[in-house]
């Protein structure tokens, strides 16, 4: 078997492993890049100098909870783990050996923070994340990461999942959230310009999209507020002089949110479109359509985080590039729906991870490097707050966005140097600096 045979099939695992759980793109695998990211890098290079100053995250637990499994006798995590559960069909947290994506998050955990202790969790629905969150609260962490992300759920934090995330802050546990990598694939609007109950984007009807079309998957949403209505999203190809129909959403009951989804197969060649039908006449209701598996040709970055992202009380953390500085184009972006900023801060998702080197890239990244710096700063400063840590990390983060926080980058890109130093300063009873 060639590496990229290994990579599809572990791609198609993921996949799957998602859909069962009504949950979205949770990172991106690709090729190794052409010029490889070495872990010395600018942005890890900050790492090691906490090993020689002793600051590794001792006594302090970070939960990592995950759709697809942990390889726990992986040499990045042997001997940190000191409990699993999973939740769902699976006996075990590691699935079968289906695991990759899980192992990959939780060992860039502990390269940050390597002597913090890992409570490792899988699930497969969002009640199985529920109780994964609920069991992690129970055994008293102190950190919990969700590189995950569930598509098709309300934009205000309203949804079971983000109810969930913000209950864990309130018990005291810094939550760390991917954004996601929807900025390419998600399209937001009104259902208000419309022709015989097909709505329009822009001059047309159609809704293109690319990518590897071997699996489409797209979701349509709308507010809670509306539930009465009801709205379809069509797939179509088009390919040897004809256009076919090849799918219709279907209502998902998983997560008790107005939502339908379509998940299909599809053979190569040909070009894909969507289209979005429902009443006759223009209702101006806000619809939300998401694919983790494609781009659309036109999309809408802004508001395109998804849950546990968009939960008050989280850190949500977008993808940053170390090699060029810039945010990556697929990273998700702030407002939510109900006005918040949405993204807090950016983190590098190259060269980060100890394993599958360069194949690993996301916020699915970025989120469990920001985990292993707040488990940094508890472990200097073990009395502060989730919304005192979220505030360190703010403050002490570098802009590199638009002046101040903005919806795409937050406040910036994460300063782990920075960010421990403050923390020390506030135990020792200094006045906070700028580094």
């Amino acid at each position: 078997m060639t590496d990229d045979d290994w990579w599809t099939l572990l791609i198609v695992a993921v996949c799957v492993a998602l859909v069962a759980a009504s949950i979205g793109a949770v990172a991106m695998w690709g090729p190794i890049p052409t010029v490889s990211i070495s872990s010395h890098s600018p942005d890890s290079s900050s790492l090691d100098d906490f090993d020689t100053a002793s600051i590794t995250g001792e006594n302090v637990t970070v939960g990592v909870i995950d759709a697809t499994g942990f390889d726990t006798e992986h040499p990045t995590l042997n001997g940190h783990v000191t409990a699993t559960h999973a939740f769902g069909s699976e006996p075990t947290v590691r699935n079968r050996g289906q695991n990759g994506h899980g192992t990959a998050a939780a060992a860039t955990v502990n390269r940050v923070a390597p002597n913090a202790s890992l409570v490792l969790a899988t699930f497969d629905s969002p009640r199985g994340f529920r109780d994964a969150v609920n069991w992690m609260v129970e055994s008293n962490v102190d950190v919990i990461v969700a590189p995950v992300s569930f598509l098709g759920t309300a934009g205000d934090g309203s949804s079971l999942i983000s109810r969930v995330a913000t209950r864990a802050t309130l018990e005291g546990v810094v939550f760390v959230a991917s954004a996601g990598n929807l900025a390419r694939g998600h399209w937001s609007g009104q259902y208000d310009t419309v022709r015989n109950g097909t709505l329009q984007f822009g001059a047309d009807r159609r809704l293109y999209l690319s990518g590897d079309d071997r699996r489409i998957t797209v979701w349509l949403s709308w507010p809670e507020r509306f539930r009465s209505h009801d709205y379809t999203a069509e797939l179509y190809r088009t390919g040897g002089g004809r256009t076919t129909l090849i799918a219709r959403s279907q209502p998902y009951h998983g997560d008790n949110t107005p939502n339908k989804r379509f998940v299909v197969r599809t053979r190569p060649g040909g070009i894909y479109h969507v289209v979005v039908r429902g009443p006759q006449n223009a209702t101006h209701v806000p619809l939300e359509l998401s694919s983790p598996t494609h781009d659309f040709r036109q999309p809408t970055p802004s508001g395109s985080l998804t849950a546990p992202a968009t939960a008050p009380g989280v850190l949500t953390v977008g993808a940053l590039d170390p090699n060029t500085g810039r945010l990556e184009p697929f990273s998700s972006r702030g407002p939510t729906s109900d006005g918040r900023l949405g993204v807090d801060v950016v983190a590098p998702d190259r060269g980060v991870s100890p394993t599958f080197e360069g194949r690993f890239i996301g916020s699915s990244v970025s989120a469990p490097y920001a985990g292993g710096v707040a488990a940094l700063v508890l472990s200097v400063d073990p009395d502060q707050s989730p919304r005192e840590v979220e505030v360190l990390l703010e403050q002490t983060a570098t802009d590199i966005g638009k002046p101040n926080a903005d919806p795409a980058t937050g406040y910036g890109k994460l300063n782990p140097t920075a960010a421990v130093r403050a923390a020390a300063n506030e135990t020792n009873g200094t006045a906070q600096t700028d580094v």
